[in-house]
């Protein structure tokens, strides 16, 4: 063979090489550039007014907002998982998204309860400052982070209203023996006070107060009470809640999956979920607003509020029960004091702003 020929042989295998080189590397750039699917489980069916709509436009968001490399597909409740097993889902890596609240995971440590709200504590804009610039988003990724599970807010669906109640409540003694489905810290709260308190998922509320299960229950507030019939059965209904001034939604994610992602994907899947926070909130305050009327003038529905005396048992309880949780371990001693501070300081703050000046609009209305 001689010099030449060698030297060719020498330049093909050393392009060969090389090529062989960019076919190895080819695979993780592919990997990178692919789409991806991923699927999202929710506590609520898709079709629910202001949960289920906004949890499948929060996917639908994802999808577009990354051209198709991120696709989310979501399943309702049931269709994946049960309802209250959608943290479990994302923790294990079966769902890599959720959509639900947090104090549904409240068998998981008490502490979650202050992310969606506990009685008598933040509105829907005051728990979203906690949150975002108050501390809160941090003690919120500490409590998920030994269960692989990234938390982010997903909106609020405002005051909640306090239930469907088969019989009037005039007194403490009307809460004695009362079977009621209410979800969160509430629940403990009524329970000390002699209710016997169910947990249901909201598919169920209908027929439990249909069969007599309960006596009474909340689910959301007007625009979810009529889209879910609930004034058929019972006709007394109680505004506002005590234990839900301003509820949190969330949507979780599988950390590592999230972190697997590339940093332009990473950065989509939170503006869409930031998209979706401030979407549900103005969907919620405006059909609420839209819905009391229809659903007041459902024959036989008797708006009414709680009596005082039984408003201040419930809000004395709630300082005890909130409290318990504080003391239940150093995390939960580090949320607890973050919320209760943060409230007081926006307690003053809405008392001489927003508080003034809904009662000097409400003066200007009466003229």
């Amino acid at each position: 063979m001689s010099k030449a020929s060698r030297l060719d042989r020498r330049s093909v295998l050393a392009g060969l090489a090389t090529s062989g080189v960019a076919t190895l590397a080819t695979p993780s750039i592919v990997k990178a550039n692919e789409a991806i699917t991923w699927k999202m489980a929710m506590s609520w069916p898709k079709q629910v007014p202001g949960v289920g709509v906004n949890g499948v436009r929060c996917a639908e968001r994802i999808t577009k907002m990354s051209g198709g490399r991120l696709t989310v597909k979501v399943f309702g409740a049931g269709e994946l998982v049960p309802p209250l097993e959608v943290f479990d889902a994302v923790s294990s890596g079966s769902a890599d998204m959720g959509h639900a609240t947090p104090y549904y995971w409240q068998g998981k440590d008490k502490s979650f309860h202050f992310f969606t709200g506990v009685p008598f504590g933040l509105t829907q804009v005051e728990h979203a400052a906690w949150l975002r610039f108050g501390g809160g988003q941090e003690l919120w990724e500490r409590a998920y982070e030994p269960f692989g599970v990234l938390p982010m807010y997903a909106g609020s669906s405002g005051t909640q209203a306090g239930g469907w109640f088969s019989k009037e409540l005039n007194s403490l003694d009307d809460l004695k023996g009362l079977k009621m489905r209410i979800a969160g810290l509430g629940g403990e709260v009524l329970r000390r006070l002699g209710a016997s308190v169910v947990m249901l998922p909201p598919t169920d509320i209908f027929s439990a107060l249909q069969s007599g299960t309960i006596d009474a229950a909340e689910w959301v507030g007007p625009w979810n009470d009529l889209a879910f019939g609930l004034y058929k059965v019972v006709k007394n209904y109680y505004m506002p809640a005590f234990h839900e001034l301003g509820p949190a939604l969330e949507v979780t994610v599988n950390k590592e999956k999230m972190m697997a992602l590339p940093e332009d994907l990473q950065a989509i899947v939170r503006e869409a979920v930031q998209s979706t926070a401030m979407e549900t909130i103005a969907d919620f305050a405006y059909h609420n607003m839209m819905s009391l009327g229809p659903l007041l003038a459902k024959e036989g529905v008797q708006l009414k509020s709680l009596p005082d005396d039984v408003t201040m048992a419930l809000a004395k309880e709630s300082a005890v029960v909130t409290k318990e949780i504080a003391d239940s371990s150093p995390l939960a001693g580090d949320i607890y004091k973050s919320f209760i501070d943060f409230r007081q300081k926006a307690s003053d703050y809405i008392a001489i702003s927003e508080g003034e000046a809904l009662r000097t609009r409400k003066m200007a209305l009466e003229l």
